[in-house]
């Protein structure tokens, strides 16, 4: 199976992206020549990671029957002191009131072992070709 990713340009610095029937809009930060009008495409990247890991603890604690209402799931990425990148990603997780102590560490190893991070950790291999 494959995934398709059609782009288009909409106008100045927007980029969106269709896959299947839906349409992800991004723009660049008025810095950078963008109007500011959707998040940046970086920004989608740390999305797909946060999203990932917040449906890794709400599968595990909904298979058991355990409690979701207050668990919350953030996703902090902190820049390189001297480098123009980030270089340490935590993923905050809080669980809510009543959550069984004995269920914690194996709900922290499902956000962990969430499907996009483990693309970043054994990534793919990239091409760029013309067509």
């Amino acid at each position: 199976m494959e995934k398709r990713i059609k782009i288009s340009f909409p106008g100045k610095k927007r980029v969106d992206a269709t896959i299947g029937e839906f349409t992800v809009q991004t723009d660049q930060h008025p810095r950078n020549g963008g109007d500011g009008s959707a998040p940046q495409p970086f920004d989608l990247f740390f999305v797909s990671l946060a999203t990932c890991a917040g449906i890794s603890a709400l599968d595990y604690a909904q298979e058991l029957s355990l409690p979701t209402e207050g668990l919350d799931v953030t996703l902090v990425a902190k820049r390189h002191v001297s480098e123009p990148r980030y270089d340490r990603v935590c993923i905050n997780v809080k669980v809510p009131d009543g959550f069984p102590e004995e269920h914690v560490q194996g709900l922290l190893e499902e956000v962990g072992n969430c499907s996009v991070k483990k693309h970043v950790l054994e990534p793919p291999s990239f091409e760029v070709v013309r067509i």
